[in-house]
Formats: C-alpha cells, sequence, structure tokens
C-alpha cells in the first residue's frame, strides 16, 4: 500500500464504513496523542466485539463516563503498585506456579500456558481463584464469540455467569489480588466495577505469548540469556522486545469523535475508523534498522521509547494501565525458568543466523533443561 500510495493514509471503504489506514510515524504518533481529544478508543468494531464479554469496560466506554471509569481504575492499580502486600502475592503466585515447570526438564506451550493462568487468576482474583479454571474457560469462550463482532449472538447466560464468579472473589471477607484494590476503591454504580475487572482479565492473556516467545528468543542466544538472569531492566527489556517483533495487538484503532484533516488532502468526518497496523509500524525496515533482528537495547537507549509507532501497551492517554504489573510479573516468571538453560526441541526459526520470521507460532515451540541449572 506504501508503495503505491507513498506515506500519507490511505481512504478505504470496507462493509458501509470509512476507514484511514495509516502509513507514516507521524500520523500514528497522532492518533495515540489525541486520544480523548479527537479520536476515541470506544471504536464501533472494538465495541461489538468486546461487548461480548465486558460491553462496560473502560476501553469501550463513550462519552463522559469514560474519565470516571478511567480514574477508577488508575486508582485501583495505584493501590495494588503502593502496597507491599501486592508485590508479595505477585512474587508467591509467580514463584509457587513456575517451580512446577522447572520439574522434569521438558517445556511446552500447554504446561507454560496453564501455569501462567493459574498465576492470573491470583493475581486478579485472589489465591482463592488459582483453581477456578471454569472462570477462564467463560472468558476464553466469550472472547472468541468476539471475534465475530456483531455477527455473534450474546451469550448472556455465559456473560452473567462469568461476571457472577468474578463478584464472588470481590466479596470475599478478605479479597486478593486485584480484587481486594477493587473492594478498597470507592465506585458509584456507574463505575461497574466487575467490568473494569474482566477487562484486566482479559488483557493480561496476552503476556503468556509473548513470555514464550522471549524464552524461544533467549535459548538460541547465551549471551542474552547470561545477561537476563542477573539484570532485571535488560530482561524486561526483552520481554518489550519480543512484543515488537510479534505484538499480540494487531491493530490499534480508533474512531474520530470530529473532523480531522490528513495528509493528501483527506478530510475524514467524525464517525471514521482510524487504524494503526502494528505488525507493519513494528517491523517497518525502511525506518528501523533493527527490524527483523531481536535488539533488546533499543528498550534501554531511548530509541523505542522516542518512536509512538512502536506500541506494545499503546501509547499517549490510553496506555494500557497494568503495562508495569504485566512487566513485572513477566520478568519474574522469566526470573525462575532462567534457572535451567534451555534449547529448543521443536522446528523454529527464532535463532540469530538469519532474520526473524514475521509470525511465529508460539503453540508449537517445545523446551528441553540444559544440563546446566542457573544458580539463584
Amino acid at each position: 500500500m506504501r508503495e503505491r500510495h507513498g506515506p500519507g493514509p490511505v481512504l478505504v471503504n470496507a462493509f458501509g464504513r470509512t476507514g484511514l489506514i495509516l502509513l507514516s510515524a507521524d500520523d500514528a504518533r497522532r492518533m495515540l496523542a489525541e486520544t480523548g481529544v479527537s479520536f476515541t478508543t470506544a471504536n464501533r468494531e472494538k465495541m461489538a466485539a468486546l461487548s461480548h464479554f465486558e460491553p462496560d469496560a473502560v476501553l469501550v466506554t463513550p462519552g463522559a463516563a469514560k474519565a470516571e471509569r478511567r480514574r477508577f481504575n488508575e486508582a485501583a492499580i495505584d493501590h495494588c503498585a503502593a502496597g507491599q502486600w501486592f508485590r508479595e502475592a505477585c512474587r508467591a503466585a509467580v514463584e509457587e506456579e513456575a517451580r512446577p515447570l522447572l520439574v522434569g526438564g521438558q517445556l511446552t506451550w500447554k504446561r507454560f500456558r496453564g501455569a501462567y493462568q493459574r498465576i492470573v487468576r491470583r493475581i486478579v482474583f485472589g489465591d482463592a481463584a488459582r483453581d477456578d479454571e471454569r472462570i477462564t474457560e467463560l472468558r476464553d469462550k466469550l472472547r472468541s464469540d468476539g471475534n465475530w463482532f456483531m455477527l455473534h449472538r450474546k451469550r448472556h447466560r455465559l456473560r452473567n455467569e462469568l461476571f457472577a464468579r468474578c463478584r464472588r472473589y470481590i466479596d470475599l471477607p478478605e479479597p486478593g489480588g486485584l480484587a481486594r484494590a477493587v473492594s478498597a476503591t470507592p465506585a458509584t454504580a456507574e463505575i461497574k466495577p466487575v467490568a473494569q475487572m474482566q477487562h484486566w482479565f482479559f488483557a493480561f492473556d496476552a503476556a503468556p505469548v509473548s513470555d514464550y516467545l522471549t524464552l524461544g528468543l533467549l535459548a538460541g542466544r547465551p549471551e542474552h540469556s547470561a545477561r537476563a538472569r542477573t539484570d532485571r531492566a535488560y530482561l524486561r527489556a526483552c520481554v518489550l522486545e519480543a512484543q515488537r517483533l510479534w505484538p499480540t495487538t494487531l491493530a490499534l484503532v480508533r474512531d474520530t469523535t470530529a473532523e480531522t484533516h490528513w495528509p493528501g488532502g483527506w478530510t475524514l468526518p467524525a464517525g471514521a475508523a482510524v487504524i494503526a497496523c502494528t505488525p507493519f509500524f513494528h517491523r517497518d525496515a525502511r525506518r528501523l534498522p533493527y527490524a527483523d533482528r531481536f535488539e533488546p537495547e533499543v528498550w534501554l537507549d531511548g530509541r523505542a521509547e522516542a518512536d509512538w509507532s512502536i506500541a506494545p501497551f499503546s501509547r499517549g492517554p490510553a496506555q494500557c494501565l497494568g503495562k508495569e504489573i504485566v512487566l513485572s510479573t513477566s520478568a519474574l516468571l522469566l526470573t525462575e525458568l532462567l534457572r535451567h538453560d534451555w534449547r529448543i526441541t521443536s522446528p523454529n526459526r527464532l535463532g540469530p543466523e538469519r532474520p526473524l520470521p514475521r509470525t511465529a507460532d508460539h503453540t508449537s515451540l517445545r523446551f528441553a533443561a540444559g544440563d546446566r541449572a542457573a544458580r539463584g
């Protein structure tokens, strides 16, 4: 598209919708920076997808209610960030669930994801939810429905069951995890705290994909792996780099809330879609000399931070509020796993010998522990 039309945005029409595909980093930055002014995250298609399981979450809240729900989310997460109890609970959850993964010498996606789901349930709902596989099953079923947008019927019974299970953990005499923060944070009826928690539960689920791929990248790079064992900032950079290489959100989408003007003479009316395709920007070899390489240093020396089109947690006013919790959890888990030297035993193209592939099938990755266990 850029080869044919140049760096300006391209106007498209599909299924009766007008949308603008962004092709320049400057335009992507504008969209992210002006969210809440000229653009909204309550995009029509996003609302249709998330309405299946979190219809009142802050991400798809339009109008004045959005600010109130955003403040609630910020207050609840700040409550956790300020509490030693939450850091200790996260560490305990990660260490206890990671320990079995170090036994047996073999690691598969199924084992890894199962452990990660237990971690997520403990962090979001507290230790009482550790074995509540039903709540994860409900979320996954409804999220799958959401992939069909408005074409799939709403399964209200399943959604009510999901919300009831969530509410149960908030209402415990001594709630744990983020549920404790929700219980302690004042909320009006308009806030709908359960819906906000559902978004945390849903959004957290992208993390195991990038963490597992991070392990795959480190398994073939002994020098990177050795540094990641002892340097927490570098390990977080490795996770962010895996998210740059294979973003779990394939597009950042906004709807315009006012008439906007763009390079090339385009005038977009309110209610149109604006789309930034993340794999395109994250792997744009015209701008990024490291586009197809594993280069965690870009997250330490300011290069990635300065480029808003590289946005694994979004940017600007709508940046993911849970970014620090997710990255801290990832670093804790990978620190535990890196007590072993791992090698990949399945076919893969994650090594340093050639450019990394544009897509990676994390589900097929299998690992075996090496002869040496890292001391920790």
